[in-house]
């Protein structure tokens, strides 16, 4: 069976996230992106956890449901701490087979004096190995992926807060872990760079806050529907089996370039090298974003394209095609009926965004849409790109070159 999976969430329960974020309003989201499987995120608080098992059918084989969605029972944590007199700070997800493994793992982590409650992604003072050692200790199939893995402040390999080795993070779990997460600042290709990371599966999430931003990136699948299959395919990194990877252009993203938001400063990796990482405004070191990071720990040009690859697809949400179509706002009432006229002909957003052939794309959409649409398909975007915390600009007009500095031509994997 094919199927789409996005793993990585936040439920209501988790800060800066929206209230709509439950079970009901996670479902009929995912059925309108055409996503079957969901993560459900933040299964560490307590009344979260309440509301899934209430509302959650247990399907036996490490998958539950709801209404037509299936869902896998996951959770990020995030570790700060101390190791080797220098601070960590990194975010990992675990996903779990059943509810009896999550109870033991909520146990666990309160024995280690975390506040479980404060928030659905709780911040604990330990170790990434040490979790690690504790949840396969509890359950051998948990599955551990540290998240959004370049992101600077909070991830395995930030520029601020990270690794520059899995190994020197996970020390002996290391064997233990077998995918990653490449974030929404970075995509495949970036990652193919270094060749430490050709053994991991590299999956997509969309790490979303509302409804509406699920799906934003997301896996393909075609297997069977249950947690131990899935876990074996991620397991092989089996490319019958393990289809693809939904991606953000990694330009979009919020951390891809270096740079100061505050002081307006967006530099490549290499004004960042001509200007020694410093601020030409307030003379402060830059955040070092993901692309520059990726060049210094790469062992492999740009361009690489490794034997055992999983092949993605960069695209971008309809609400925000047709939200630059119109020239108004995302959130905006006329995107949102445009939208939901879309999803009436088609089914679902990904029929529209990967599935549907030129002539029905045509037939069924308005004409500047499904021209916006196509140009995306094809890679005829223009993007300035994210940094310091801010997201990129992305533009799909047809109306000339008008090109500045810090944006380019993308293309299409």
């Amino acid at each position: 069976m094919e199927f789409i999976a996005d793993f990585h969430i936040h439920s209501k329960y988790s800060r800066a996230t929206s209230r709509d974020m439950d079970v009901e309003h996670i479902a009929s989201w995912a059925k309108l992106k055409g996503i079957t499987l969901m993560g459900t995120g933040d299964f560490t608080h307590h009344l979260w956890l309440e509301e899934l098992k209430a509302k959650l059918e247990d399907l036996g084989n490490g998958l539950f449901k709801y209404k037509d969605i299936y869902y896998i029972l996951t959770a990020e944590i995030s570790s700060i701490y101390s190791k080797n007199n220098k601070g960590y700070r990194i975010h990992n997800l675990i996903l779990a087979p059943s509810f009896k493994a999550v109870d033991k793992i909520n146990e666990a982590l309160s024995r280690r004096g975390a506040n479980l409650a404060s928030d659905g992604r709780p911040i604990v003072g330990i170790d990434a190995q040490e979790i690690a050692r504790m949840v396969f200790d509890i359950d051998e199939n948990c599955m551990i992926i540290p998240g959004h893995i370049w992101t600077p402040w909070f991830s395995l390999f930030g520029s601020m807060s990270g690794f520059d080795r899995i190994d020197d993070c996970f020390g002996d779990q290391t064997s233990k872990i077998f995918a990653l997460e490449t974030g929404l600042s970075s995509d495949p290709a970036m990652n193919w760079r270094l060749s430490s990371l050709d053994r991991f599966s590299l999956v997509s999430n969309s790490d979303s806050h509302s409804p509406q931003k699920i799906g934003r990136e997301a896996n393909i699948f075609n297997c069977e529907l249950n947690y131990a299959t899935i876990r074996e395919v991620l397991k092989s990194k089996d490319k019958k089996r393990f289809l693809s990877t939904i991606e953000f252009f990694p330009e979009e993203g919020k951390y891809h370039f270096d740079g100061h938001r505050l002081c307006g400063v967006r530099f490549s990796p290499e004004e960042t090298k001509e200007h020694k990482g410093i601020c030409p405004k307030c003379k402060k070191p830059l955040t070092v974003g993901v692309m520059n990071r990726v060049d210094q720990l790469a062992d492999r040009h740009e361009g690489y394209v490794p034997d055992n690859k999983i092949p993605f697809k960069h695209l971008i949400p309809l609400d925000e095609i047709i939200a630059e179509v119109k020239g108004i706002g995302k959130g905006s009432v006329a995107v949102e009926r445009e939208y939901h006229g879309c999803l009436a002909k088609f089914g679902t957003e990904f029929d529209i965004l990967m599935r549907a052939s030129k002539e029905e794309l045509a037939k069924g959409l308005p004409k500047a849409i499904a021209d916006a649409v196509l140009r995306m398909r094809d890679g005829k975007v223009k993007i300035l790109a994210g940094f310091d915390g801010e997201y990129g600009i992305i533009s799909i007009s047809s109306s000339g070159d008008n090109s500045s500095e810090g944006e380019k031509q993308l293309s299409l994997f």
